[in-house]
């Protein structure tokens, strides 16, 4: 007598003896639901783990770029005052200025006569009465950084 694929199934699980056949296939219809479900899950864990470590790369470069052009501040700054101090570095200015445009980094406008801006300046000197504020003078300039203000520049200030 030849035995179809569901008795060899009867033969191998003893589980099944005496139960009638719809009830086995509701069974294994319900494990592999279960499985299919845990599967599924695993996977949305397994790719929400990966975006999140992602996202974690991501902000660590930023931080890490951050911190690096942060120190490099001061070394901006002198040779900024280089080259307004001796005229020869003047072609400097343009390469430099290429550079930090190339680092997502660019000066706060803080030339005299604009107008004073407390979110991107930072006064440590203010003189005489009246109720407009305009730079008198930059004494360190100021950096935004990929559009965020990086370093406020510092400026004395001119009450007119």
């Amino acid at each position: 007598m030849k035995k179809s694929y569901k008795d060899l199934g009867k033969a191998v699980d003893p589980s099944h003896e005496g139960e009638p056949q719809g009830s086995a296939d509701v069974k294994l219809s319900q494990q592999i639901t279960e499985l299919t479900n845990d599967l599924q899950r695993t996977r949305a864990d397994f790719e929400n783990f990966r975006k999140q470590v992602d996202l974690q790369k991501a902000n660590d470069r930023k931080a890490t770029k951050l911190a690096t052009v942060y120190k490099a501040l001061p070394l901006l700054d002198d040779i900024d005052r280089a080259i307004s101090t001796y005229a020869e570095l003047a072609p400097l200015a343009k390469s430099l200025e290429k550079t930090l445009k190339d680092l997502s980094l660019s000066k706060i406008n803080s030339v005299q006569g604009t107008e004073f801006n407390p979110d991107i300046h930072d006064a440590v000197m203010v003189e005489g009465d009246g109720d407009k504020e305009i730079i008198a003078e930059t004494l360190r300039p100021g950096y935004y950084y990929e559009g965020e203000v990086l370093r406020p520049a510092m400026v004395r200030v001119s009450k007119m």
